[in-house]
């Protein structure tokens, strides 16, 4: 239980740091430094949709022959209308400072906007490895508590940038340390809560557990391709962002793999 609980926590540890770079680091991020970090966690992120979920999914539909594919295709594309329906409810905000004209006209201030923004593409995470140790604890022969750690291991990588992302901006607007900072651990703290929910419902959720992968996986691809990869993308020095972004989905890759 304490592994399980270890398991979960890890990903909100990594935007912890993150967030409590704030402490040492005296002005924002480059920009540069930005892209590289924003591509290399879509490229965690792409990664453990793969191996971590979309594979397991399909491994545990094997008995459905020719149609092994079929919970994964139903999941992803259930995932993927979930962001969609989130996007609809939460505000939606690109981590970068050309934003924060239109940012000026909602009555919601930028920092709660901020904090809805990445809370919103923190909820796939946390149901991912809630999910998969969901299927952990059900004994599924499919996901392995080494696996289950990479998945951890893999969004807690990303999570650190992101934890800096959100704190440095913030501080660097006029919020104190300790606020922003404060901003950047709020904005971690729905994936436990996730995860953990996914872990209480185990049981009656395991028969739908391929459906569920899935799920968790085409949401976390959309947050990829919808908020990632522009971000990584803009400006001069592109590839920049792309080569880290192979970078990240090689290393959560190599991880899944050599754990799992």
């Amino acid at each position: 239980m304490k592994n399980i609980l270890l398991g979960i926590l890890i990903p909100f540890i990594g935007t912890t740091l993150g967030a409590f770079t704030v402490f040492f680091l005296k002005k924002d991020l480059n920009i540069s430094v930005q892209r590289a970090l924003t591509g290399f966690a879509g490229g965690v992120m792409f990664a453990a949709s793969i191996w971590s979920l979309i594979i397991p999914a399909m491994e545990q539909s094997t008995s459905m022959g020719n149609m092994t594919f079929f919970p994964a295709f139903i999941g992803i594309w259930l995932g993927v209308l979930l962001m969609l329906i989130l996007d609809r409810i939460v505000p939606h905000l690109h981590r970068n400072a050309d934003q924060t004209e239109g940012i000026k006209s909602n009555n919601l201030g930028r920092s709660t906007m901020m904090i809805l923004a990445v809370t919103l593409h923190n909820i796939p995470e946390g149901m991912a490895v809630g999910i998969v140790y969901a299927g952990l604890i059900n004994d599924s022969i499919h996901i392995s508590a080494t696996g289950a750690l990479a998945l951890s291991l893999g969004i807690a990588i990303q999570n650190f940038p992101e934890g800096a992302i959100i704190s440095m901006p913030l501080h660097a607007e006029g919020l104190s340390k300790e606020k922003a900072f404060g901003y950047g651990v709020v904005s971690g703290i729905v994936e436990p809560i996730f995860a953990a929910m996914a872990i209480l419902l185990a049981e009656p959720i395991l028969p739908f557990m391929p459906y569920l992968l899935s799920l968790a996986a085409g949401a976390m691809i959309y947050v990829v391709v919808e908020e990632m990869i522009p971000e990584m993308s803009q400006g001069e020095h592109s590839n920049l962002g792309t080569i880290f972004f192979a970078l990240g989905f090689t290393i959560m890759m190599a991880l899944d793999v050599a754990l799992g």
